[in-house]
């Protein structure tokens, strides 16, 4: 039985589909909304393996479960949504808004500022991480930062700041994130999933090879061929070895998505 009951399932535009707005629209799909997402045309994702985003290349990507697939126009996303998968659109902006008419437009690009998200958008507006104001351009905030607010929902206010610091994994925090040391195309040397050893290389730029700061399983890492500036994230390493957490969504992500869905409800039962 529907939560909706004979009413349309309720849709939801979801900007960004990179791995925590995958988590996001992950959820809300599970919970019976309508998922739309947006991206732009260069994805930079590391989390390649849980990330919607990956439709934008490929054509189609499938995330525990649930696929996406590429929509050329908000008119085809309408029809791929139909038939029970998520589309994405490349859309850096909000033009494709007005034609799909959601209820909810979440703003998942974690650009760490407001890049054209408004209150104006739709009934119910919500913004992932620092950048946003909940009551000025946006109706809720959910908090990103790891801890006991970690997916909290902000109805007045922002989320906390930036911290620049990676989650822990085992007690490795920076050290566990491989960044580009040149700018150039990025050649893989290992890919997601792959165990490495502390300074075996993983890839290679021009004539500079990338080696694992630390021994573990290559959790993440930017897609071959990609193009990269000097001092950029690429690829990220996890010290407990559990492959199975490369191709899985992350509590992070869980969490956050748990925190849109909890204001969604809100708003709709506050109506």
């Amino acid at each position: 039985m529907s939560l909706f009951g004979n009413c349309d399932r309720p849709r939801v535009l979801v900007r960004g589909a990179g791995d925590i707005a995958t988590g996001i629209g992950h959820r809300l799909y599970k919970s019976g909304f309508e998922v739309f997402m947006t991206e732009i045309e260069r994805p930079e994702c590391v989390r390649r393996k849980v990330a919607f985003s990956e439709a934008v290349y490929d054509g189609e990507a499938e995330v525990e479960g649930v696929k996406s697939l590429l929509a050329k126009s908000p008119a085809e996303a309408i029809k791929i949504s139909g038939k029970g998968f998520i589309p994405v659109l490349i859309d850096a902006g909000t033009k494709s808004i007005p034609v799909i008419n959601p209820l909810v437009v979440v703003d998942a690009i974690i650009a760490k500022k407001n890049l054209g998200t408004s209150m104006g958008l739709a009934p119910i507006v919500i913004g992932i991480g620092p950048g946003f104001f909940a009551g000025a351009d946006c109706h809720a905030v959910i908090e990103t930062c790891r801890g006991n607010s970690l997916g909290r929902v902000v109805l007045n206010g922002k989320a906390l700041e930036n911290t620049g610091i990676p989650g822990e994994i085992l007690g490795f925090s920076r050290e566990r994130v491989i960044y580009a040391s040149a700018s150039g195309v990025v050649n893989l040397i290992h890919d997601i999933g792959d165990m490495v050893k502390e300074g075996e290389p993983v890839a290679r730029i021009r004539n500079t090879v990338i080696n694992s700061p630390i021994g573990g399983v290559l959790r993440g890492i930017i897609r071959d061929g990609f193009s990269v500036a000097e001092g950029m994230k690429i690829g990220d390493i996890d010290p407990s070895g559990i492959v199975e957490n490369c191709f899985g969504i992350s509590d992070k992500a869980r969490a956050v998505g748990g925190g849109v869905l909890e204001a969604i409800l809100y708003f709709l039962n506050h109506a």
